[in-house]
């Protein structure tokens, strides 16, 4: 596996990205990102972290946050009813890697990671060697599940390759960078919490508030996008350039898993993005407080919500410019692109951002948008699928058999067929053991426009909703105390699923 050194990187990304820009260049680009083997297709993910598909205007939100990603959509296939397996980035990244739900690959708990007898189960594994493996996480968070398959990548880049200023512990610990990161950057130095060590923690708390005052702000008004809790700062337009420059220099074919961390908190808009939405006349649908959730008042959560939604617009153009760039070069000739998130992100029922055992519509709707090589029309499927969905459709893609531990279906328009009675699952136990039978839990099963969630372990009783998504998107109605008969049958259906997957 290569690792790249950030500065000699970055001094490359500084001398090379004015070529992606110039004239001409498109068709060195496009001589660099060929596929050598026509049937073997470059496969290029392209994650935003915490990307709700509610807050998108490509699926019908008010506000217009998403124009470059609709027109993208105009050559791609649109899913309207993907959702994730997980409502944080550890359990959501995991599934996507895996093709397994959270009760199967263990990966449940803040910071945790993929059971160790499943490692070999993953995405790289499956590509095998005749794919160029390469990994970008750069939450660091996703790099804890990312780097446990580090022996099936060939190159894994730090999650501080592109930022304008990087002081993970963990980088210095080559053999060992995750542990290094889960020890150092995730708890002895971890931000906004009291240090582990009072003389070294305040040391170092003392450094980064100097050297952090030395950083240009220059076009972020709130302060540059940061990695939350950790000493990571950067400009969405130098990372999406990095990107760039990334991919051109892959030997074809190549799988490229790019978790980005926007527009993951904390919001960071640019300035021609910091005022945008103000006083629109915009006003969310008011849902009830929910006793599992923060309590926080809607006024409150209105404020948040812009300033998400801001950074998710200003996100979108550099998301434009990358696709732009991408098009020039030739990439959507000979690779499927994908675009898609670990999770969405919540601002109701007194629940801000998606530290919450809810499994609402905003958390688990998230987007997925695939270009095929060469596509040049829209096509949209409303079928629920899945983020486990994804690994046995990019091994079809590969021409490679789908592995008997897998839990998703090769997604339909591309590799499979539409089932719009099928069940699929989102799973949240972030207070249960990962080595033990799960037991306090949320777990959602949604069949067709039906979704029921289960709650188990946070009162004295288990409880149960109800919802019929098409009727009642905003999930408003819970209409498990009205209709029994169906309650149960959907209920039946998922205590059994959950009870067999459960087992110790």
């Amino acid at each position: 596996m290569t690792n790249i050194d950030r500065r000699s990187f970055l001094k490359l990304m500084g001398i090379a990205a004015p070529a992606i820009l110039a004239p001409g260049a498109a068709s060195w680009l496009h001589d660099n990102l060929k596929v050598v083997d026509g049937s073997k297709p470059n496969i290029i993910v392209l994650l935003f972290d915490a990307m709700s598909a509610r807050n998108l205007s490509l699926y019908g939100y008010p506000r217009l946050t998403s124009p470059n990603l609709a027109r993208f959509a105009e050559r791609a296939t649109v899913y309207h009813s993907h959702h994730a397996a997980g409502n944080y980035t550890i359990p959501g990244t995991a599934s996507i890697l895996t093709g397994t739900y959270p009760w199967t690959h263990r990966a449940v708990n803040h910071s945790g990671g993929v059971a160790r007898r499943l490692i070999d189960n993953n995405i790289f594994n499956v590509l095998g060697n005749e794919y160029h493996r390469i990994a970008f996480p750069q939450n660091v968070w996703a790099n804890f599940v990312t780097s446990q398959f580090e022996n099936d990548l060939d190159t894994l880049l730090s999650p501080g390759t592109f930022d304008e200023f990087d002081y993970l512990f963990g980088n210095h610990f080559r053999n060992d960078s995750n542990m290094a990161m889960r020890s150092l950057d995730d708890f002895v130095f971890k931000q906004n919490q009291s240090p582990v060590s009072l003389v070294l923690g305040s040391m170092y708390s003392a450094f980064l508030l100097r050297e952090g005052n030395l950083l240009d702000q220059q076009g972020y008004p709130r302060g540059l996008p940061q990695n939350v809790n950790y000493s990571l700062y950067f400009r969405l337009e130098k990372v999406m350039a990095g990107l760039q420059e990334l991919l051109s220099n892959q030997p074809a074919p190549y799988f490229a898993y790019l978790h980005l961390f926007p527009p993951h908190a904390p919001y960071r808009p640019s300035r021609k993005f910091n005022r945008l939405f103000v006083e629109d006349g915009f006003y969310p649908v008011r849902k009830p407080i929910h006793k599992l959730s923060e309590q926080i008042e809607d006024d409150q959560l209105d404020v948040v919500r812009q300033i998400y939604d801001q950074y998710i617009a200003s996100l979108d153009e550099e998301l434009g410019h990358f696709l732009d760039a991408m098009e020039s070069a030739g990439v959507f000739e000979d690779s499927y692109v994908v675009i898609t998130s670990d999770h969405g992100e919540m601002f109701e029922r007194g629940e801000k951002a998606h530290s919450t055992p809810l499994l609402y519509e905003s958390i688990t709707h998230i987007p997925l948008l695939i270009s095929a090589p060469g596509q040049k029309m829209r096509r949209d499927i409303y079928s629920p699928t899945n983020s486990v969905d994804l690994l046995p459709t990019f091994a079809q893609w590969a021409g490679k058999p789908i592995p008997p531990w897998v839990e998703g279906k090769p997604l339909p328009g591309l590799s499979g067929d539409e089932e719009p009675e099928r069940g699929i699952y989102a799973v949240e136990a972030k207070l249960s053991s990962a080595f033990a039978p799960l037991n306090t839990v949320t777990v959602s099963l949604q069949k067709g426009n039906n979704k029921l969630i289960y709650y188990t372990g946070y009162d004295a009783e288990d409880s149960f909703e109800l919802y019929d998504l098409r009727e009642d998107p905003e999930e408003l109605e819970d209409l498990y105390p009205s209709q029994p008969v169906f309650s149960k049958h959907l209920k039946n259906e998922l205590l059994e699923t959950f009870f067999e997957s459960n087992k110790p």
